[in-house]
């Protein structure tokens, strides 16, 4: 089943009233730093703190009672768990969230929150995928996967809509979006959004530097894997490889991939809240990264950025924001 402009329409339908249209954030202070205009849609302001509840809420919306008369199940670093158990709160459903061990305390204790029961893995030896299909199987529940699922992808898209409508607005046309990128949904979603509302604009994954699978499979043509499991404090963007569905939309849609350093997200974090006021996890400010770490021709140019979650440990936080780490 193909993701269509449609699909992506009625997704924002579904999610009127219950997803909030984050504002689009501009800075004059950046726009003098970079040469250009930059137009930063602020999905750390989403609700449960990322983008994820609008994909999340779009597929768990349309389930089937039959399919779902055990809840639902999915497996996520985090922002996803947080939306999936977000929205089936909202549905009524039971969910399990199937977490790495070393997921950021402050997303457990959120996905906890709405409701969820939360089991725990080791990314680096075990299958979360093999795990939340045992338990759908013993629950009869529903797979909610975080990006290989055309619903999610036609939720993630809304992002898409909302952006190219409110650049407009602003008398903006956006010449590259850039995206954080693990899986590939909200690349997707938002690719499929532009090339139908604003086809002028490219847009442009990025990545944490080694594990940018999505960039380096823009390449080749087909599906890479990253060498190592964990390794990066973007922990949202450590997904093992693109997904079969997201990578056939993307490679047709995509431009280049980029990838930063934990240092540079590190440093687009302290610049996010220093200059921007605004709180971003290390996963959702590698595009910010990109721009400030001059990964792409800026000047004389307009450029959009996805801050896809803002969902960070205090602890990390502090460090980051001190210049301590």
């Amino acid at each position: 089943m193909a993701v269509t402009l449609a699909d992506i329409e009625q997704a924002a339908a579904r999610l009127e009233g219950l997803a909030v249209r984050t504002p689009v954030v501009e800075s004059a202070k950046l726009n003098e730093r970079v040469g250009g205009r930059v137009l930063i849609k602020a999905e750390c302001l989403q609700r449960t703190g990322s983008f994820k509840f609008r994909g999340a809420w779009n597929a768990i919306s349309q389930l089937d009672a039959a399919a779902a008369k055990g809840g639902v199940v999915t497996y996520s670093s985090g922002n996803h768990a947080q939306g999936v158990a977000a929205a089936a709160q909202l549905k009524g459903l039971p969910a399990a969230i199937v977490m790495p061990a070393d997921t950021p305390a402050i997303k457990i204790a959120s996905t906890k929150a709405y409701g969820a029961e939360v089991v725990t893995y080791d990314r680096a030896t075990e299958s979360r995928e093999a795990i939340a299909m045992t338990l759908a199987e013993r629950r009869g529940a529903a797979i909610i996967p975080p990006f290989e699922h055309e619903h999610v992808i036609a939720g993630q898209g809304t992002i898409g809509l909302e952006f190219a409508a409110q650049a407009k607005q602003l008398g903006a046309t956006l010449d590259d979006v850039l995206v954080p990128c693990s899986g590939g949904g909200l690349a997707a979603g938002i690719a499929l959004a532009f090339a139908a509302r604003s086809p002028a604009t490219r847009v442009h994954t990025v990545e944490p530097a080694g594990f940018d699978d999505m960039a380096r499979s823009l390449v080749s043509g087909k599906r890479e894997r990253n060498a190592a499991a964990t390794g990066s404090i973007c922990d949202a963007l450590l997904s093992p490889g693109p997904g079969e569905l997201t990578f056939a939309i993307n490679r047709g849609l995509l431009g280049e991939g980029y990838a930063v350093s934990d240092g540079e997200a590190a440093a687009a974090m302290r610049y996010a809240f220093e200059v921007l006021k605004l709180v971003i996890e290390p996963g959702g400010a590698v595009a910010l990264a990109a721009v400030l770490a001059e990964r792409l021709p800026v000047a004389g140019r307009t450029i959009g950025i996805i801050a896809s979650g803002g969902n960070v440990d205090a602890g990390l936080y502090a460090k980051i924001i001190e210049g301590r780490f």
